[in-house]
């Protein structure tokens, strides 16, 4: 059953009297506000002043009785000054193909002279919705759009004045604007995806998408699925199409984490996909071509992976044509005041707490700490601090951080630095440290509950 519409406010442009006398009788009980105009030239006047739910305009004025070329006139004047406007045309029955025509100009529907009462209050309210669409669709535009600013300063958490991290920033600017393909190096916490995101923002591609697929937690099963896509059918859960993150990625940068952890198998798939610079969906024969900036980014020993027959060198030399190294924080520790006193604005201001400052003696415990967790490590000490201290002036005892005895007590002291090893051993002691609890381990190593299980299988812990 029909349901009569509610407009706040309705314009109605025609010329002939009749007709904005009936749309008066049949619209003032469906809307808030109705405005009838006999002038077109009045229009401009009238949309400054105030914005129009659906706008009702005819196309054939007095000046110009038949063409209709007074109508696609003030349709393109309506539609320059509000671009979300949705405009229904009034015209006789046989202006219909002209009518068709100004539709594809722009205009959301059409009603016929004389119109059925019903009909046109349908015609609205479906206008009248658009219209809506369009203004929250706007809306969400524009958060994200502000949502990305924020992230994307110029080089957002990766701050710095020290020697390495001012090379990085160089390179960083001499890079992005090409479409190179990047391979960031670096320990876990450094900022890998920082640099990405960076390179991305900086280049001819920043308004385009930026996808990061992180390839520790992507299962071997799934690779192609997720990275090609595929067709509805082309495996049990396939209910309908969909398109790989190459295909979703195509026109902006396409960021693979933790390229390291890709078996040999899958990694001659991503080296087929980048020669061929096609992907094809599972189920399908068809290659559909992509246009991605490739980064990718590993906290391994890739070099030493490729002397080892653990990584192909062919696809080595794909995806680095420039390689980025980031210093692991002690490399840095002309940084840890400047990074202190960013993270305690973000999380002051996230918790509403009043401006907190590090006392020199914190400050002094944060220099001489060897930080094996980097930056995320302190970025997490800091909102810790902040969380659980009352004081003002954060002191040394605000901050909880291991030992260096400590470590050593737990067995992660190592006499040989193979990184499987130390990350096995690492992963280990973090689950032991939690009692077996995944997502508290996953989330102290730095790793998502995927990445964390993936690595589990592979050492078999």
């Amino acid at each position: 059953m029909y349901t009569d519409p509610q407009f706040n406010r309705i314009l109605i442009v025609d010329d002939d009297e009749d007709v904005l006398l009936a749309a008066r009788l049949l619209l003032k009980a469906h809307a808030e506000s109705l405005v009838t105009e006999k002038e077109p030239r009045n229009i401009p006047a009238l949309l400054r002043n105030h914005s129009y739910d659906v706008i009702l305009l005819d196309m054939n004025f007095a000046l110009d009785s038949t063409s209709g070329k007074e109508g696609f006139f003030w349709l393109e004047k309506i539609l320059e000054i509000d671009p979300d406007a949705v405009v229904i045309l009034i015209t006789a029955f046989g202006d219909v193909e002209t009518a068709v025509r100004a539709i594809r100009a722009g205009a959301t529907d059409f009603v016929l002279k004389p119109w059925q009462n019903e009909k046109l209050l349908a015609t609205l309210s479906a206008a009248y919705q658009l219209r809506k669409s369009r203004i929250e669709l706007g809306s969400l535009r524009a958060q994200q759009h502000q949502l990305s600013e924020d992230l994307d300063q110029q080089f957002h958490d990766l701050i710095g004045v020290s020697a390495p991290i001012r090379e990085v920033f160089a390179t960083v600017r001499k890079v992005a604007a090409t479409d190179a393909n990047v391979l960031i190096l670096g320990e876990n916490g450094t900022g890998k995806e920082l640099v990405a995101r960076a390179l991305h923002r900086q280049s001819r591609r920043k308004g385009q998408v930026f996808i990061s697929v992180d390839m520790g937690a992507v299962s071997e099963s799934l690779f192609e699925s997720e990275l090609f896509g595929h067709t509805r059918g082309s495996f049990t859960d396939a209910r309908k199409d969909r398109a790989g993150r190459f295909e979703v990625a195509s026109g902006g940068t396409l960021f693979l984490d933790e390229i390291g952890n890709l078996p040999l198998p899958l990694q001659a798939k991503l080296l087929t996909v980048l020669e061929s610079r096609t992907v094809t969906r599972l189920g399908s024969n068809k290659p559909v071509p992509f246009d991605v900036r490739l980064i990718c980014a590993t906290n391994m020993r890739i070099h030493e992976m490729v002397a080892q027959d653990r990584f192909r060198q062919d696809l080595l030399y794909r995806i680095n044509t420039v390689e980025i190294s980031l210093p692991p924080l002690c490399e840095r520790s002309g940084d840890i005041q400047l990074l202190a006193g960013h993270f305690l604005e973000i999380y002051c201001k996230k918790y509403q707490k009043p401006l907190k400052k590090l006392s020199f003696a914190a400050l002094e415990k944060l220099r001489k700490y060897p930080w094996p967790g980097n930056v995320r490590e302190l970025q997490h000490a800091v909102e810790r601090a902040i969380i659980l201290s009352d004081k003002q002036v954060l002191q040394p005892g605000d901050f909880l951080l291991s030992r260096p005895e400590q470590a050593k007590k737990e067995g992660l002291v190592f006499e040989e630095y193979n990184m499987e090893l130390v990350e096995k051993i690492i992963i280990r002691k973090a689950i032991e440290k939690h009692g077996g609890n995944i997502s508290r381990a996953a989330r102290e190593l730095g790793y998502t509950r995927s990445a964390l299980y993936r690595r589990l299988e592979k050492y078999g812990l």
